[in-house]
């Protein structure tokens, strides 16, 4: 037999794997409810967001149940099969707004060095089409947001920064961050989003690269931090 590649197993899916193992082996019963997040973490040895990721994951597969302000709860073992192929191909969802914070921040800082006139108005276009979702109160906002997004890379005049952007959103629009912010969309956390993207636009209108860089980083800091919030207590 020929050797085969070894794939590196992201942490969020070791961690899914480990908790799964005990639904299906009844240490924890269809009913149960699972130990705190703050208690698995210290556990298992590792991060909060990393068990976060893996209990979003499990959640997707259909083996638990989130209910903000009371726990996580085992619905069932499942089957035997392995989780989904799109489950176990996903970026986790705190990985990939570090990412974002990353490789978006300096797009904005170039956006507001490179943006001509016409660029800017696709922005403004972009923004223009989440504040009509948020005055028509409809529950599709993220093409709004991604293309507020794509127009900010494209700004900056450079097509593997557009690709790398595009990636990024696909992930984004998957299946574990699409049910991780599931738990937190409200009208509250779509009216701040607003407002920090219009803080990116303005300093991109200034030619602020400073202010664009700071502006796309607060963002994404702030949404870490909204998705990051106890799932004990309601918010």
């Amino acid at each position: 037999m020929p050797i085969q590649s070894i794939e590196p197993r992201r942490l969020y899916r070791q961690i899914a794997d480990q908790i799964r193992a005990l639904i299906r082996s009844r240490e924890f019963p269809a009913g149960a409810r699972l130990p705190p997040e703050r208690d698995l973490a210290r556990q298992l040895g590792v991060s909060r967001p990393s068990v976060r990721e893996a209990l979003i994951a499990l959640e997707v597969e259909g083996l638990v149940e989130v209910r903000i302000g009371s726990g996580i709860y085992v619905l069932g073992p499942g089957g035997n099969g392995e989780p989904g192929s799109a489950v176990q191909s996903a970026l986790g969802p705190f990985e990939l707004l570090r990412a974002r914070w990353i490789i978006e921040s300096e797009c904005a800082a170039h956006a507001a060095k490179a943006a001509k006139r016409p660029q800017i108005g696709a922005i403004e276009d972009a923004l223009q089409q989440m504040q009509s979702v948020k005055d028509k109160e409809k529950r599709q906002p993220l093409a709004g947001d991604r293309l507020f997004h794509l127009r900010v890379a494209e700004a900056t005049g450079n097509g593997a920064l557009v690709a790398v952007v595009k990636m990024l959103w696909e992930e984004r629009m998957g299946p574990l961050f699409m049910q991780l912010e599931h738990h937190y969309d409200n009208p509250r956390l779509w009216t701040s989003a607003i407002a920090e993207h219009r803080l990116v636009l303005d300093a991109i209108i200034r030619h602020d690269a400073a202010a664009a860089r700071t502006a796309m980083q607060r963002h994404l800091d702030r949404a870490y931090k909204r998705f990051s919030k106890s799932w004990d207590v309601r918010h």
